[in-house]
């Protein structure tokens, strides 16, 4: 079961990236990560639409999906999809809970696996997941974007996440897209949209 629901979880951060991109200089990269570290200290509530993609060997077709993200500092997230059916993932109080389409469910997030990917998530609003132990990062970036590819240490998250990348446009300091390839190969992507920052969130978002 945990290895369903930390699978299910991981979707929810995924994708692959299909363009032209350059190293960052040592300079570029340090100045980077400076600034986003700084500028998302001041973010305390973080809410988006979202389209998210997932693309399957066995699948003739893409799987697109849209729904809504809400993140609360400090470590409050909510993933609810709205099309083409309803569901819901929700971290707190180092639990998941869960919501398929009217079945409801919750699990114990304190293993280490769930620690780290509600950690990456939380962190791509906060700056602090590229301080992350568990994770190698390479810093790239190109003409609309500056992109951290993150690549597990662990043996236990490789045997689900090859790679991961976040997007930052150059213009602003939240996630436009995260990127995704499995360890099976499959890729997902997700793209952010009508992003608010620091706006109040109902406390509806954040229960199922």
């Amino acid at each position: 079961m945990f290895k369903n629901i930390a699978f299910t979880a991981l979707l929810l951060i995924s994708g692959f990236v299909f363009a032209q991109n350059s190293a960052m200089t040592s300079v570029e990269s340090k100045a980077f990560v400076s600034k986003i570290s700084s500028e998302t200290k001041e973010i305390k509530t973080l809410q988006s639409d979202f389209v998210q993609t997932k693309k399957m060997d066995f699948l003739d077709k893409n799987i697109v999906t849209q729904g809504r993200m809400s993140l609360k500092s400090p470590n409050i997230l909510s993933w609810k999809y709205t099309k083409p059916y309803q569901y819901s993932i929700i971290f707190k109080e180092n639990k998941i809970f869960i919501n398929d389409q009217g079945k409801k469910s919750s699990v114990d997030a304190k293993s280490k696996t769930f620690e780290k990917i509600n950690k990456l998530i939380v962190g791509s609003s906060n700056g602090k997941m590229f301080s992350d132990p568990e994770f190698s990062v390479v810093y790239l970036k190109n003409s609309t974007s500056n992109i951290a590819k993150f690549t597990p240490k662990s043996a236990q998250l490789l045997k689900y996440i090859k790679q991961i990348e976040l997007h930052f446009p150059k213009n602003q300091t939240a996630v436009s897209q995260v990127n995704m390839t499995e360890a099976s190969g499959d890729t997902t992507n997700i793209v952010f949209k009508n992003i608010k920052i620091n706006a109040p969130i109902p406390a509806s978002e954040f229960s199922l």
